[in-house]
């Protein structure tokens, strides 16, 4: 079950660090179906920027201090290594799937995730599953497997407003250390991509310049580095 080397877990992709917004529901049924109490079945799905990457990586810390073996998948990372990559991580008490999309109306594929659920039910073991799409619009060609894809739970993660943006911005940038004015963090959402993926690859830039120059990050900063 060895992964291609770069496939991980980021170590900032926690429950603790989500900033949930109206996705309280779905992290509290995510929490539990990481700890093996939970549905043993989740679906989620949402667009770019909305945190579907990040949660399904928070499951597989959380399963880490309970003593449950898990992986999580990026297929879009992992598509052209074809689905036999997915044989014997039904062994695992988790496994998180994630860019369902990226392989949908591949016959290969939809017949090694069909299979995949099949062995997961028989061992007990959890499965989530995360898309672009909810499963009706995946295109997915195989009917058996679209069925088991909605055999649990599914939600569909619900972007952050402007003012939970900024609360999230404001906590990520204290992760690293950073300390962001208001004045900055207007700038940033009034003159960069509002999508909260963007903002973070932003801010992650901003940090890197930051301290290569070892100047604070200020509103003539962001001028320089982004070319705003």
């Amino acid at each position: 079950m060895q992964l291609p080397l770069g496939i991980g877990l980021r170590d900032d992709a926690r429950f603790e660090n989500f900033v949930r917004g109206r996705n309280g529901l779905v992290c509290a049924a995510l929490e539990k179906a990481a700890s093996g109490f939970g549905e043993q079945y989740l679906y989620l799905w949402g667009h770019v920027g909305t945190g579907c990457s990040h949660l399904l990586q928070s499951c597989c810390h959380a399963s880490d201090p309970v003593r449950r073996s898990a992986v999580y998948l990026p297929l879009a990372e992992l598509k052209e290594y074809g689905p036999r990559i997915l044989e014997d991580f039904d062994q695992l008490d988790l496994v998180c799937i994630d860019n369902l999309e990226q392989v949908a109306g591949d016959a290969a594929w939809e017949e090694a995730l069909f299979h995949l659920y099949n062995r997961m039910r028989a061992n007990g073991h959890v499965l989530i599953i995360a898309a672009s799409l909810p499963p009706a619009k995946l295109g997915i060609k195989l009917a058996d497997l679209e069925s088991r894809l909605n055999w649990g739970m599914v939600f569909q993660l619900q972007p952050l407003d402007d003012d939970t943006k900024v609360v999230a911005l404001k906590a990520r940038a204290r992760a690293r250390g950073l300390q962001l004015s208001d004045e900055v963090i207007r700038y940033l959402m009034h003159h960069g991509s509002r999508n909260m993926a963007h903002l973070l690859v932003t801010l992650d830039k901003l940090d890197v310049a930051s301290l290569s120059a070892q100047r604070k990050i200020t509103v003539p900063f962001v001028k320089q580095v982004m070319n705003w």
